[in-house]
């Protein structure tokens, strides 16, 4: 079974400790309803562990991700067991709307911060 979000906003970032996509779904004044991060850390004290935040609520992404896919307009991740908090799903789908920026952010962004957990699809 799946679960899926939909953002309007895709933004990639690279800090001095973390490659960032982030995914935001906005109201018309431009406030963030909804959001999701995927975060890879950096550095010898993390061994580039992957993080998955949604809505202030954390996760080590590198303990329940085992597959990511890229298709057109949407990244799913496959779970290696159903998450209890995504009411026992086993893949997430994050649609996004299909915009220039988006599509830029995720190119230079989806393999920096997925990196072996990117197991296929196009973009």
């Amino acid at each position: 079974m799946s679960a899926s979000r939909h953002f309007d906003t895709v933004a990639f970032d690279v800090r001095d400790n973390a490659t960032m996509l982030f995914f935001a779904r906005t109201n018309a004044a431009g406030d963030i309803e909804d959001y999701l991060l995927l975060m890879r850390a950096v550095g010898e004290d993390f061994d580039d562990a992957i993080f998955l935040e949604i809505n202030e609520k954390q996760y080590s992404g590198s303990e329940i991700i085992r597959e990511a896919r890229m298709s057109e307009n949407m990244l799913t991740l496959y779970f290696h067991e159903p998450v209890a908090d995504f009411d026992g799903e086993t893949e997430l789908v994050l649609a996004f709307n299909d915009t220039p920026e988006n599509r830029t952010s995720m190119e230079a962004g989806a393999f920096r911060v997925l990196g072996e957990k990117l197991a296929g699809g196009n973009a």
